[in-house]
């Protein structure tokens, strides 16, 4: 695909990416419905509601539906997020989540364009860095380590989910350090979608001090190449305020915003 209207790409990403449901199923991970929302346990350190559309279910109807996550959470004692993306209908629907308990975090924007635009970037780190592929536990750690430098919270539950991911199929993620020394500065994962032309894009925080050298921008061009390579055509993804504007000059273009909206019991 080359158009880059913005409809035609949001189209993409409804049909071929929503609702975000892992494949293969890590294990452990359990998948069920309730109307047309999906939930999905035991990946992370809370639950994730997702969906492609609600069906037109709106009002009273639509309340119920949330109330009714809202009581399958607590009775689990489990946090959830229902991913909000801001062309969903009805348009009201933050004010009943945020009504029902849920808090809203920070808003992204979703980018999604030609794998081949990133892919072309020459992936150059800046001297002293290097990129590395690992699957390894201890480099796990090390990335939770350097996120939690980063956000200043635990970020322990990125050990746990990705290595579910990688057990369940090596093939469907790959997970790429930046590293100077024995330190590392950056960290992304790219999953291939099966069965679409996607691949998404997911990390990329670095730490402070290694920022506006070309690290991200060489995290991004790698793990571009990677999903070419593997035959995907499109990239998606969440995008801060700070790489939105990396992104958009590397091709992508922004097609709606995501937001997490949390529960917690």
């Amino acid at each position: 695909m080359t158009d880059l209207d913005a409809r035609t790409l949001r189209d993409a990403y409804d049909t071929q990416i929503r609702p975000e449901i892992p494949d293969p199923l890590p294990a452990g991970v359990t998948v069920d419905r309730d109307g047309p929302l999906v939930r999905i346990l035991g990946l992370d350190h809370r639950g994730f509601i997702t969906y492609r559309t609600l069906d037109g279910l709106a009002g009273a109807e639509l309340d119920a539906l949330i109330a009714r996550q809202v009581e399958f959470f607590r009775a689990r004692g489990e946090g959830a997020e229902w991913k909000l993306n801001g062309h969903d209908e009805p348009a009201d629907l933050g004010d009943r989540l945020r009504a029902a308990g849920f808090v809203p975090e920070d808003l992204e924007t979703v980018v999604v364009g030609p794998v081949a635009a990133l892919a072309a970037a020459v992936p150059t780190p800046p001297e002293g860095v290097r990129l590395r592929e690992v699957t390894s536990r201890e480099d796990l750690e090390r990335i939770a380590a350097m996120e939690q430098a980063v956000w200043n919270e635990d970020r322990s539950h990125l050990v746990t989910g990705l290595a579910k991911e990688i057990e369940a199929d090596p093939q469907s993620i790959t997970i790429v350090v930046a590293e100077a020394g024995d330190t590392v500065v950056s960290a992304g994962w790219v999953r291939y979608l099966s069965g679409t032309g996607f691949a998404t894009l997911w990390g990329g925080s670095t730490l402070p001090e290694w920022r506006r050298k070309g690290i991200y921008r060489a995290l991004v061009a790698y793990r571009a190449r990677l999903a070419e390579q593997r035959g995907k055509t499109l990239v998606q993804v969440d995008c801060s305020p700070d790489s939105r504007p990396i992104l958009e000059r590397l091709g992508l273009v922004a097609v709606t915003t995501t937001t997490p909206y949390v529960y917690t019991p």
